[in-house]
């Protein structure tokens, strides 16, 4: 009897072990406060990472597909309920988080008889000034953690780090273009794609390494990319950009002609 506590906090451990591995071959996502608004950026390899939540709330995540659409459709439907019955300025991504998310994705977690969610998300929420845009992360054990001005999402919390200490000396992108973000943040996702490649705790890569990186990942994969953009006209804020609206930012690690395709 006295046993049953011990074995559970192992059988917890393992579960861990197990969901670590799970991100090691999964694409990282940056996300950050830009000049026109937040600006959310990945490596799609197959099925699509950033989704439009709410008029000013966008969800990216990472990890198995299926269980990323099961916290996407939770998250949908509180939104547009609390939308309805409530006010639209009462969806917030921490009311969602707190709410929905993080009680499904802990409750998962914990049931040992039954497959935890292998998904961590991110959600951001744009506001009419940077200094008050949103940012919340969600990992697999139902732990978020909120922040403002960027946020990422990587396999593991040194991957992260390593990510988010690449944003911090690229600089603050409050008052920063697009051309100036989008570059900033493909190259955090590259430190945390090659992070995540190494057995042992990521050294940080060069920037010979992060450049060679992404000539290579914007050759053989396409980038997916989206504004929640804060000047834009009507209640939806959600834009992804489309391969010509990026085709400069690009040019370095693909070359003028390659990029404009």
């Amino acid at each position: 009897m006295f046993e049953e506590p011990y074995r559970w906090t192992e059988a917890v451990g393992n579960r861990r072990a197990y969901v670590d591995a799970q991100f090691a071959q999964g694409s990282p996502v940056v996300a950050v406060s830009y000049r026109g608004g937040i600006l959310l950026a990945t490596v799609q390899r197959g099925i699509p990472k950033l989704y439009e939540i709410y008029d000013r709330i966008a969800l990216a995540g990472m990890g198995h597909p299926a269980d990323l659409e099961t916290l996407r459709a939770t998250a949908l439907d509180m939104a547009h309920v609390e939308g309805f019955s409530r006010s639209p300025s009462d969806v917030t991504v921490m009311r969602l988080v707190k709410y929905a998310l993080a009680p499904v994705v802990k409750r998962a977690y914990e049931e040992l008889f039954r497959a935890p969610l292998v998904a961590k998300v991110l959600l951001a929420q744009v506001s009419q000034q940077g200094s008050q845009d949103v940012f919340v992360t969600l990992d697999y054990d139902g732990v978020f953690d909120q922040s403002g001005g960027r946020a990422v999402l990587g396999a593991t919390p040194a991957v992260a780090d390593a990510m988010l200490k690449r944003l911090d000396r690229a600089g603050s992108m409050a008052d920063a273009p697009l051309d100036v973000a989008l570059p900033a943040a493909l190259r955090a996702w590259a430190v945390g794609d090659l992070a995540q490649r190494e057995d042992r705790e990521p050294d940080p890569p060069t920037d010979d390494a992060v450049e060679a990186h992404l000539k290579t990942i914007c050759a053989e994969r396409g980038l997916e990319v989206a504004l929640l953009d804060r000047e834009a006209a009507g209640v939806s804020k959600y834009r992804p950009l489309k391969s010509a609206e990026i085709a400069d930012v690009l040019v370095p690690w693909l070359g003028p002609d390659a990029a404009a395709r």
